[in-house]
């Protein structure tokens, strides 16, 4: 790579590559992130863009996730490509390690994470501290809108969203998760009958609920976690109104239970 004669920005990176073509891999200062990283503005048609419209109502809830959880937080690496040439200091006895200069007049586009990006934004406002902060970025060079476009279409492709049980058993943030999990590993109805990681339960299962379904039931029955989280009181409500639905259900087969069960929410 030719050497530039111009200001850049510089980021120590680690060099690699993909079907015959070299990418590098940077940490970058959140406070960077909004001044060098663009992506297609909404006023321009699809065909003429290599991203998806941002969605603004993504936004703020991804910004109070960085500001709430500044000290333990995770956001995945921003891949981007550079309309320049750059230029790739490699470090003495190393062929893949060294700094990696871009031209400041380049544009870098953002091929994945436009939503983050926006976040980061927003979150900085409210909390300056996170400037210091780092975040990953893959850096292409730039071959045109049809390889951009190509590029977010593989970047997406096989992407899927954790199923809502498997997502209920791994948040422990969530007041309305941790309940669930509680319910399904210490409740005599639910446990060791409880789908913990399925979003369904299959035919020749010996499982009876998805994890997800207590936790949906339990905002039916006593509605949403407050901000200050469910108190012990209302935990044990939960446990013995289900415990007790099992024990009428079982006796009874469920008839006339209602009414009783009604005067416990």
């Amino acid at each position: 790579m030719k050497p530039l004669n111009s200001y850049c920005y510089s980021f120590p990176a680690v060099k690699g590559i993909q079907a015959g073509r070299p990418f590098f891999i940077a940490t970058c200062p959140l406070r960077l992130i909004p001044k060098i990283f663009m992506y297609d503005e909404e006023e321009v048609p699809p065909e003429l863009r290599a991203q998806r419209t941002l969605n603004k109502n993504r936004i703020p809830e991804m910004a109070k996730y960085l500001v709430d959880y500044s000290e333990n937080y995770v956001f995945s690496a921003i891949t981007a490509s550079i309309s320049e040439s750059v230029e790739f200091n490699e470090l003495e006895h190393s062929s893949n390690l060294g700094n990696l200069k871009i031209p400041m007049e380049a544009r870098i586009l953002l091929n994945d994470g436009q939503h983050r990006r926006a976040a980061i934004e927003e979150a900085i406002k409210e909390r300056p501290e996170l400037c210091q902060e780092n975040i990953a970025v893959v850096f292409f060079i730039d071959e045109g809108l049809t390889r951009s476009q190509q590029m977010f279409t593989d970047l997406n492709k096989y992407a899927v969203r954790p199923n809502p049980s498997l997502s209920t058993l791994y948040d422990h943030r969530d007041e309305e998760a941790g309940l669930a999990r509680h319910l399904a590993m210490n409740c005599k109805p639910f446990e060791k009958f409880t789908e913990l990681e399925r979003g369904s339960i299959s035919v020749t299962s010996s499982k009876l609920f998805t994890l997800s379904a207590i936790k949906n039931a339990n905002k039916e029955l006593i509605g949403s976690s407050p901000k200050s989280g469910y108190t012990e009181e209302i935990v044990e409500k939960a446990i013995h109104y289900w415990e007790m639905l099992f024990v009428l259900s079982d006796n009874y087969g469920g008839r006339s239970s209602g009414n009783y069960l009604g005067r416990l929410i």
